[in-house]
Order: structure tokens, then sequence, then C-alpha cells
């Protein structure tokens, strides 16, 4: 078992003599901690990027499980194909949650009701008082209805907006209402003060938020983006940014990390965080709480949580 964390730092591992294992530490060092030809479940480090992600994979022969500590699975998937038939890519659902859905209400809050413009006058000792956007009685439309749509839902609860609009890949039903198709997006978007992005990079979500897309929302909409940067069409955004008619708040950007000057950094109307959606205090405890409870299921031969692909 290759791990980003020192095994004796996870609490509730498997025992390695019960369960005749062995753990080994790599967090993506020049260096690997053992032949990557005997590594059966392989735990990705955390934010190294997808070159040291993968650069492991090919040497994998007797690889079972491939397990990030992300969300989004992009960053792996396409060094998978390297591994035999059945292989299974798991992601970190449960993990990043709580702290990507704080850091979109802070984004929407921070854009809406002016902070950055605050923050600026403070510097310059500049009163800037006047009337500002609220959430409250907006339309907030969430592309990406999974579990981190749905915590983010969860917490715009108590801020009185006007509806919630779910979008996902097919429709369902939830207790909170339908979630839209995404082929019935076109018609959802006008509807919508503030748009937030929180889908998977896939082949069907590159560049959704394309020069059509961003033509469809309404004037004065906000477009949160907590996904992946190719999500969104930099340079159709710029374009309406720049014009006025549409603001931003992005977490992650393509391309990223953004480049000292780039016009994205100064553009009208747009807030940036640098790709912080999941690093947080929460990250490391949920973490280690997910490989113990993954490796007891592995060791056992119980099903895994989160399996989000299968190499054929």
């Amino acid at each position: 078992m290759w791990l980003p964390f020192a095994p004796e730092e996870i609490p509730g591992l498997p025992s390695a003599a019960d369960h005749g294992l062995t753990y080994r530490f790599w967090d993506g060092g020049d260096t690997f901690p053992a032949d990557p030809a005997d590594c059966a479940f392989y735990v990705v480090p955390y934010l190294k990027g997808a070159e040291i992600a993968v650069r492991p994979l090919a040497g994998m022969a007797r690889a079972e499980v491939v397990q990030t500590l992300s969300a989004g699975v992009d960053h792996v998937q396409a060094g998978m194909g390297s591994l035999h038939p059945g292989v299974r890519l798991c992601n970190a659902r449960s993990v990043h949650e709580a702290s990507t859905a704080e850091l979109t209400l802070a984004l929407i809050l921070a854009s809406l009701r002016g902070i950055p413009r605050f923050v600026e006058g403070q510097r310059q000792e500049e009163w800037r008082s006047g009337f500002y956007p609220a959430l409250a009685d907006k339309t907030v439309l969430i592309i990406g209805y999974g579990s981190i749509g749905s915590a983010i839902e969860d917490r715009l609860a108590p801020f009185e907006c006007a509806r919630v609009l779910r979008v996902a890949r097919s429709a369902r039903d939830t207790e909170r209402g339908p979630v839209h198709p995404l082929a019935e997006l076109p018609s959802l978007l006008p509807e919508a003060d503030v748009v937030v992005l929180s889908t998977p990079l896939t082949e069907a979500t590159r560049g959704l938020a394309d020069a059509e897309f961003l033509a469809r929302m309404r004037d004065g909409a906000l477009l949160v983006n907590v996904a992946r940067g190719p999500v969104v069409d930099t340079k159709a955004l710029l374009a309406e940014v720049e014009s006025g008619r549409l603001t931003a708040a992005l977490d992650v950007t393509d391309p990223e990390p953004l480049p000292a000057g780039h016009p994205l950094w100064h553009a009208p109307g747009v807030l940036i965080s640098p790709h912080v959606g999941g690093s947080t205090s929460a990250f490391l405890p949920r973490a280690k709480r997910l490989l113990a409870r993954q490796l007891t299921h592995w060791t056992a031969g119980e099903p895994l949580d989160n399996v989000v692909y299968t190499t054929a």
C-alpha cells in the first residue's frame, strides 16, 4: 500500500501484521518507496500535479485500487490506460464537500456585497459606502449537482434565495426538488442571478461555459467556478467581464496557476482565489478517515466507496 501520509498517523488502518500488508510512504518524491510492481493499493499524492500522480502507474502491474484524495480524477484518469483490466479508480467523495461549499458561499457573498472593493478602500482609507446586491431573493443555478453541489445548496438554505435550480448529467428527483438534465441548461441560464459550476471535468464539460453559454446568462449575473478551470472558456469570459455585463468569482482558472500578467488578474468584477476549495483544516482528518475506511473494506473483500471508473 502506497500512502501519502505516514501509516502511524492514520487512525483505524488495518493492522499490517494481521492482514499481511506492507505500508509504504510516498508523497511524490523523486525516489519511489519500493518497486511499483508490488503495489496493490495506490493513494495518489495530494496537490502534486498530474505528472507526479501518474508517474508510478505504468509500473504497477499488480495494482487493484487507485485512490485519489481529490474530488476530481481528471489528473489521474489519463494514466489509467497503462494498467491491467479491473483496476478501480476511487475519488475522495466525503472529504471536500464542506470546505468547497464554504468557499463557494464566501465567493458569492464577497462578490455580491463588494468585499474586494471594501478591502481596497481600507488600504486607501476610503469609505466606499453605497447599495450592493444581496444574495437574498436571488435565483442560484448549480451546475454539477453531486455531493458538492448538494452541500452548496445546504449552505444556501439560510440565505433566503428566491430559487435554487439544479443541473446534472441526467434528470432525477430529490427531496429539495428536481435536478434538470444538462440538455435543459440553455433554457435555465437566463433565469439565474448566480451560476455555480461544481461539475467534474470531462469531455462533456470541457469548455461548457463558452461564449454561447455566457451570452445566455442574464445581464449582471455572477459566474462562480469551483469546478476545474477548463470548464470555462477563459477568452469568452474575459470578453463578458471586460464589457461589464457579467462578474465572476473563480477558485480555478485556465491556465492554472494563473501566470503573472494574465488579463484575468485585473479584469473588472473578477474575484480570484488560488484553487483552495478543499485546502482547509477539514481536509486531513477527513482524508485519513476515508483511507482507513477504504483499506478496511479492501482487506475484508467488501465493496469500495466512491468507485468512479474501472479499467477495461
